[in-house]
């Protein structure tokens, strides 16, 4: 049976070895090796037991992007077949044929090798954390541990898709202002390259000096004519600057997340969807059994904002000194106070799961009510900012015009 092997995105567009073999029983096999040549391939089965009968360079390509939404729905699909009774290898092969993406049946079908060839579903998992984070494996071990697998996979599935929903909200609030602006922006440029130069040979025939309005929207016309390549350039580089810094500076986002909690409207909806997905990933891993300190752990990994990644991990270092989680949480003043009393409530009533769980779906909600008040309120506003920038353009260009009318 092949055992494809799964490459991480450092190896990708890199030179691949395939092979052919024996292993100690005679049994054929094959398979795919990233390596610096032939000796290190024909090594490295050696090691492994296997007879190489050939060794051939092989040139992989890039695979196309794997979403969030599609691995929410893997998992959904592999809940269904093990509820339906289905063996593991049988699922995950059904599971990948049904793939549209030619990358995530690849990436199924590389699990399920793994899971043949001896190793644990989670531990599969595990060899791909471009895709499947440390919370996804423990709950994936925790439902192998206890023969829940597939009732496991299921809550795991359930919190991916609130999740994904939960973002696609917040994404939505901060798309519309956004394509707003940046729309506003182009149309304000072609007014200035395209547009003002022509008034402005207009006007050279007046023989009289123009408003002071007109003379720098003018000034800055030409200026953006002159050196619009050098300001495309500019905000090139910086847009690339930046997002390339926020990706590989812990700091830079830090500073990001902070300042994102600090923005008037916007820094509310955040703080709400955050907690939101906090009270959701604990109460998913410790409803799965895992103790309280190692789902601490996970939550702080994927709570999605540096401040409450750090709230978290300084929760999780005072409950494991004994700390009661209301206590700590309330230390933290960054948990509205409900989210402290509905776990204290489940503290003492032995239900924290369930009413993190209704922390999450009260926090949803309000996330979604967010959304929409939030989205009637920028409406006027930026109405009213197109309104001051682009009348501002017309009255600056007409006001040559009236002056010469009230002489005339």
């Amino acid at each position: 049976m092949a055992t494809p092997s799964h490459l991480p995105p450092s190896q990708r567009r890199t030179t691949l070895y395939a092979w052919e073999g024996k292993d100690r029983s005679g049994r054929l096999t094959r398979g795919e090796m990233p390596a610096s040549g032939t000796t290190v391939v024909s090594a490295t089965l050696r090691r492994q037991g296997i007879q190489a009968l050939s060794i051939r360079k092989k040139r992989i390509q890039r695979d196309s992007k794997i979403r969030e939404k599609e691995l929410a729905l893997f998992t959904r699909q592999l809940t269904t077949m093990l509820k339906a009774g289905l063996p593991l290898l049988q699922a995950l092969s059904i599971v990948a044929r049904s793939q549209t993406n030619p990358a995530l049946a690849r990436l199924i079908l590389n699990l399920r090798a793994e899971v043949e060839s001896g190793s644990s579903l989670h531990q599969a998992f595990a060899r791909h954390p471009r895709y499947f984070n440390t919370l996804f494996c423990n709950l994936v071990a925790a439902g192998e541990e206890a023969g829940l697998l597939d009732e496991l996979l299921d809550s795991l599935a359930h919190y991916q898709e609130k999740t994904l929903a939960l973002k696609s909200k917040v994404r939505a609030a901060l798309t519309y202002p956004a394509a707003i602006v940046t729309v506003a922006v182009l149309v304000t440029c072609v007014i200035m390259i395209w547009v003002v130069p022509t008034f402005k040979d207009v006007f050279s025939s007046f023989g009289a000096e123009l408003p002071l309005p007109t003379r720098i929207v003018i000034a800055l016309s030409d200026f953006m004519g002159r050196y619009w390549w050098a300001l495309a350039a500019s905000l090139a580089i910086a847009g690339g600057w930046s997002a390339r810094t926020w990706r590989r500076s812990v700091v830079w986002r830090a500073r990001t997340d902070r300042l994102l909690l600090k923005l008037p409207a916007f820094g509310e909806l955040v703080r709400k969807a955050t907690v939101a997905r906090w009270s959701r990933t604990l109460a998913t891993l410790f409803g799965a059994g895992i103790p309280l300190i190692e789902a601490l752990q996970a939550v702080a990994a994927a709570a999605g904002n540096a401040v409450y990644a750090d709230a978290t991990s300084a929760v999780r270092h005072q409950v494991s000194g004994g700390a009661s989680l209301t206590a700590a949480i309330e230390q933290t003043g960054l948990f509205p106070g409900m989210v402290g009393q509905m776990v204290a409530i489940g503290e003492e009533s032995g239900t924290l799961d369930q009413m993190l769980l209704k922390v999450a779906d009260f926090y949803d909600l309000e996330v979604t009510e967010a959304v929409a008040s939030l989205s009637n309120l920028m409406e006027p506003f930026i109405m009213v900012v197109l309104g001051i920038v682009i009348g501002g353009l017309v009255i600056a260009m007409y006001l040559p015009i009236f002056k010469l009318g009230s002489v005339i």
